[in-house]
């Protein structure tokens, strides 16, 4: 092990005898009272020392026997301490790259802020290389998604949608303007490969498309608004009948919507959002029916900024999934309408009657106490709260910073 205190956190002193990790409240936290050779022993911290060095280090400033570990211990147990060659294979592997990992060095910096043990950021990035998502819809949402996702260091983003690009499909990072007039499909994802700090293997124009088993997760984001407004349970019944979880986003009438995040037979789904709100609203299924046969529009309403915003956002939910988290859109919609830009969550609760199963289990079986998804993936982090409990057995010497 290397250890390296985790540099995207800023380092300051609050006073004399007192360290702050971080500036924010969500990740801040303090260390004191603080003596001046440990102090200064932090700045040893920096990874470029196993700890055999970094023992020696320590007796040659007089530090006490045991010290060293000591701190490392704790430091590592309160989230703060990363390993510069951790990570396992997958690792070594995009440290080789040094190019690569230059393009991702950002991300690898965010992903250490949420990492519960050293080395795990860089394996999670590492991870990322080796998945696969599939994009449904290559509008001014999809594109835009699927080419996030490419340039965050997910392995393969393959798009799937018909016609051919249109003016109004085009967004600053997603389909360019030489795109006009060539396969939506094969566009897209020429664009994921120019987005790719690493550029995958092509896949030949001839191949046949993938919709078997091997994602990881399928984001549905169509272009038409009436399926982002009011998804279609059947479009999702192969998703669901394999266990695929998937992600619904997109704009409609100047509202843009990330979510819900389904987990097949966990979580709220399509099915059931259509019987809450027919429970809610019985001419609801009468008002989809006329929105769905009604005369397509040619160029829907989509402002760029919104539709740039729910693709971030999206792209967000999606790699806090893959990296083995429990985004707030698992059983939720994310909404934010112009032009008061207001996001909010709107659950979408498990329906009885929904074919799914979801009701079936029970809320608590597949939710947290605080009502949120369970993080259930390999991999995940400790929650905040045993974090800050591990702070606080430190002999008294940490506390959380808010």
């Amino acid at each position: 092990m290397h250890p390296m205190v985790k540099p995207a956190l800023r380092r300051g002193w609050r006073d004399l005898n007192t360290v702050q990790f971080g500036m924010t409240p969500a990740h801040a936290m303090t260390l004191g009272p603080m003596d001046t050779a440990t102090g200064s022993f932090l700045e040893l911290l920096n990874g470029t020392r196993g700890l055999a060095l970094l023992r020696e280090e320590g007796r040659r400033m007089d530090l006490p026997d045991g010290h060293v570990d000591a701190l490392v211990e704790r430091l590592a147990e309160s989230g703060l301490l990363d390993d510069a060659r951790g990570g396992g294979p997958a690792a070594d592997a995009l440290r080789g790259k040094k190019e690569v990992l230059d393009r991702l060095r950002p991300d690898l910096a965010s992903l250490s802020l949420t990492a519960s043990e050293p080395g795990d950021a860089i394996s999670r990035l590492a991870a990322r290389r080796s998945l696969r998502v599939q994009v449904r819809g290559a509008g001014r949402v999809g594109a835009v998604l699927a080419c996030l996702l490419s340039g965050a260091g997910v392995g393969e983003v393959d798009v799937r949608d018909g016609g051919r690009v249109e003016p109004w499909d085009l967004a600053p990072g997603g389909l360019p303007a030489e795109a006009v007039g060539d396969r939506r499909d094969e566009a897209a994802r020429r664009a994921v490969r120019r987005a790719a700090p690493d550029r995958p293997p092509r896949r030949g124009p001839a191949a046949p498309p993938d919709d078997g088993p091997g994602f990881s997760l399928v984001i549905l984001a169509p272009r038409d608004d009436v399926a982002v407004h009011a998804p279609s349970p059947s479009t999702a019944d192969p998703l669901m009948a394999s266990g695929m979880p998937h992600l619904y986003a997109g704009v409609v009438e100047g509202t843009g919507v990330v979510g819900p995040l389904v987990l097949p037979g966990e979580t709220g789904c399509a099915g059931c959002l259509h019987e809450d709100r027919t429970d809610r609203d019985p001419a609801w299924p009468r008002l989809v029916a006329q929105w769905r046969s009604g005369k397509p529009r040619q160029a829907r309403p989509c402002d760029l900024t919104l539709a740039t915003a729910v693709a971030g956002l999206a792209a967000a939910h999606a790699l806090a999934f893959l990296d083995g988290r429990a985004p707030s859109s698992a059983g939720a919609r994310w909404e934010v309408s112009l032009p008061g830009l207001h996001w909010h969550a709107r659950p979408v609760p498990a329906h009885p009657a929904c074919p799914c199963g979801a009701a079936e289990k029970g809320e608590g079986e597949h939710l947290a106490e605080d009502g949120r998804p369970r993080e259930t993936m390999a991999g995940q982090r400790p929650s905040e709260a045993r974090r800050t409990a591990g702070a606080a057995r430190l002999a008294g010497t940490w506390r959380a910073h808010v």
